[in-house]
């Protein structure tokens, strides 16, 4: 029987599984923190390995509070401002894709010996940790949007309603923790990649990330002419 005692936890740790499972592959596939260790590592080759680490952190923090504040309540915070998901998408995606175009067209950084390693003071590093490291380059409009379309997407029943959102939760402080540890790892994956395959891979992930952003725009217009052309 559907009303039976016992299928009201089933119910709700079946949405919570169900949710989990198909959030953390959705946004880490968006977020992809692999590749985005290289280019937090080629967008942080002035700081130093100490204030590289505790950056990793803070974008961390930043991308689960993104993510969690996109899930709970992105929806709400949209219609509030009358903002439009394809309003969102055209703007997040420039925001990327003009990023993406400084780092893949930027001069190379070339490391030089420190003679100490230097302290990382918070107040240097806090400037560049949630913009543009969090935003838009970790948990940028590509994210939100998934987020957000995910939450919408949120099954009927309180009960259901509450596992789906413990399951989506879990998958975002999940991610934040593969963020923060492929960040803060990410001078050992450039000394395993060498010099050369650095600037490869660099290059490689900033005409990528150009090439989301330019998809994520183009999403934007597409469904923002959908209505207009329906006519």
């Amino acid at each position: 029987m559907e009303g039976h005692p016992y299928h009201r936890p089933m119910e709700f740790w079946n949405a919570a599984t169900n949710s989990f499972l198909l959030a953390f592959p959705a946004l880490f596939s968006i977020i992809n923190p692999i590749g985005g260790a290289l280019i937090f590592r080629e967008a942080t080759a002035d700081r130093s390995p100490a204030q590289r680490t505790w950056l990793a952190g803070r974008v961390g923090m930043y991308s689960v509070l993104v993510m969690l504040g996109s899930l709970w309540g992105g929806t709400y915070a949209l219609a509030f401002f009358g903002i439009t998901l394809a309003a969102l998408r055209i703007a997040g995606g420039l925001v990327i894709a003009v990023r993406a175009w400084a780092l893949l067209s930027g001069p190379e950084h070339k490391e030089e010996p420190r003679a100490e390693p230097q302290s990382a003071p918070e107040g240097a590093a806090e400037d560049i940790a949630f913009f543009p490291l969090t935003m838009p380059l970790t948990t940028g409009p590509g994210t939100i949007s998934v987020a957000i379309a995910f939450a919408s997407e949120r099954p009927a029943g309180e009960l259901a309603v509450g596992g789906f959102f413990l399951g989506a939760s879990l998958a975002a402080v999940l991610l934040a923790g593969v963020i923060w540890i492929s960040y803060r790892s990410a001078d050992r994956l450039m000394a395993f990649l060498g010099p050369a395959g650095v600037r490869t891979m660099s290059r490689l992930i900033a005409f990528v990330l150009l090439c989301i952003g330019t998809q994520i725009t183009l999403d934007g217009v597409a469904a923002a002419l959908k209505p207009l052309l329906a006519h």
